[in-house]
């Protein structure tokens, strides 16, 4: 007891409440990886048990209603739209957002020819105002013009389904089919595929379809025993009444930097389940270029901490314990990756200049920390290890995303000095050419 007790008895007493603290979280997190990953598994079964009963319903009772939104999106739309006219859905309508285009997006849309494709065209001062605005749009469109035609009038608002892809996105033709079965469970409001990046041809690239593939994996994975999953944005597929259910009047999504994340946490909070579905996928485009992949993922942190405001409503739901503490800790994420973050730099800080000898940390504490910062990394690689890599290569792959990791992590402290500032503009994502990273495509 007294070695516990003295394990940071050589840093300054300031360094000694950070690090106990620091502490505390770092076993948090790895009681909470532990959780995720039982209930996960607990989770597949329960589902593979529900398919195997046939106690589902077919995606012939939906209607699937793809939202597209496009601001110049000439380099991508007509791939994304095609593939989407490709999908496997008995009743669908393909409604793409022209938020105030002005390369061809539009002609490019204009000449394609499938029936289900609705396009809805928005101009000035109302288009380029944000994803959100655009969204709410296309939901006060389809509510208001599009099911109130003679052949949807007979769908109710617990059987239409609404998908966001982005217009880089490419949903496997048979997700329908795959979601149905969240959807055959009343209470569930929305489901998230898992994202993957299809050019994947540097490591910066293949960090990403790591990061994308551990979140969807074992996180959102194991949140969805709660019901807690929460939705991307670009594969994600929301039942028509659960976004009535979160319409604050102006529609369902507010104007936030992360307005997907908003969107799922306040549909937990009002009552409905979130889903992860890792049966199908939605491909998107991975950024080549670490200046453009800091700017995307400045605003996502940025989000994340707009999203603190979000805790005052982890008391609504009919959640378990342990389902409303990891929606607490989902939400704090950015302030415990920051304050850990920092106390491994303030730490290299003291053994760089010598302020604090350095002494053998006690076995469970290295433990802790290796779970913390290998745990996810090194579970997602043995579950990709049967694709073009061995386990024992997996296993030294996580090396090279822990240094993605720490790559990006500066994009918190920034993210947060943006908000404090009050700095909410952010820049629209550039595409890459479907030639270029057809080129390399995995």
């Amino acid at each position: 007891m007294s070695t516990v007790i003295d394990l940071y008895g050589n840093v300054p007493t300031w360094g000694q409440v950070l690090d106990w603290v620091v502490l505390v979280v770092i076993v948090s997190s790895a009681v909470s990886l532990c959780t995720l990953l039982v209930v996960a598994a607990r989770y597949r079964h329960v589902m593979r048990q529900r398919t195997a009963r046939g106690d589902l319903r077919d995606e012939s009772e939906f209607l699937w209603v793809f939202l597209v939104p496009a601001l110049n999106e000439a380099v991508t739309i007509a791939d994304s739209v095609s593939r989407l006219c490709a999908t496997r859905a008995t009743h669908a309508v393909f409604l793409v957002i022209d938020d105030g285009s002005d390369d061809d997006t539009g002609r490019i849309l204009a000449g394609i020819d499938d029936p289900r494709l609705r396009i809805l065209t928005r101009t000035a001062p109302d288009a380029r105002v944000g994803k959100a605005a655009a969204l709410n749009a296309a939901y006060a469109h389809l509510r208001e013009r599009v099911l109130t035609e003679p052949s949807f009038a007979r769908w109710g608002e617990d059987d239409v389904i609404v998908a966001v892809v982005d217009a880089d996105g490419r949903v496997d033709a048979h997700a329908p089919h795959a979601v149905s079965v969240d959807f055959s469970d009343p209470l569930v409001g929305g489901t998230q595929l898992l994202v993957e990046i299809y050019n994947r041809r540097t490591p910066l690239t293949w960090a990403q379809d790591v990061e994308f593939s551990s979140f969807g994996r074992v996180f959102q994975a194991g949140r969805s025993w709660w019901g807690t999953a929460n939705m991307g944005g670009n594969g994600q597929f929301t039942r028509l009444a659960a976004l009535h259910a979160v319409d604050d009047g102006d529609g369902p999504w507010r104007d936030r930097l992360t307005e997907d994340q908003d969107l799922g946490v306040r549909m937990v909070q009002a009552g409905w389940r979130g889903t992860q579905n890792n049966d199908a996928r939605v491909r998107q485009q991975g950024l080549n270029s670490l200046r453009r992949l800091y700017r995307q993922r400045v605003r996502w942190a940025q989000g994340n901490w707009q999203a603190l405001s979000l805790l005052r409503g982890v008391g609504r739901p009919s959640l378990k314990l342990f389902g409303r503490l990891d929606c607490v800790f989902y939400l704090l994420t950015p302030a415990v990756q920051l304050l850990t973050g920092l106390a491994f730099v303030v730490a290299i800080v003291f053994w760089a200049f010598g302020m604090s000898p350095y002494q053998s940390a006690l076995w469970w504490v290295v433990l802790l920390f290796a779970v913390l910062a290998f745990g996810p990394g090194l579970i997602t690689m043995l579950m990709r290890a049967g694709h073009w890599y061995t386990a024992p290569l997996a296993v030294i792959l996580v090396i090279p995303y822990l240094v993605y990791a720490w790559i990006v992590f500066p994009v918190l402290a920034v993210a947060l000095i943006r908000q404090l500032a009050g700095r909410t503009s952010w820049a629209k994502t550039a595409r890459e050419s479907l030639t270029e990273a057809a080129a390399t495509e995995v």
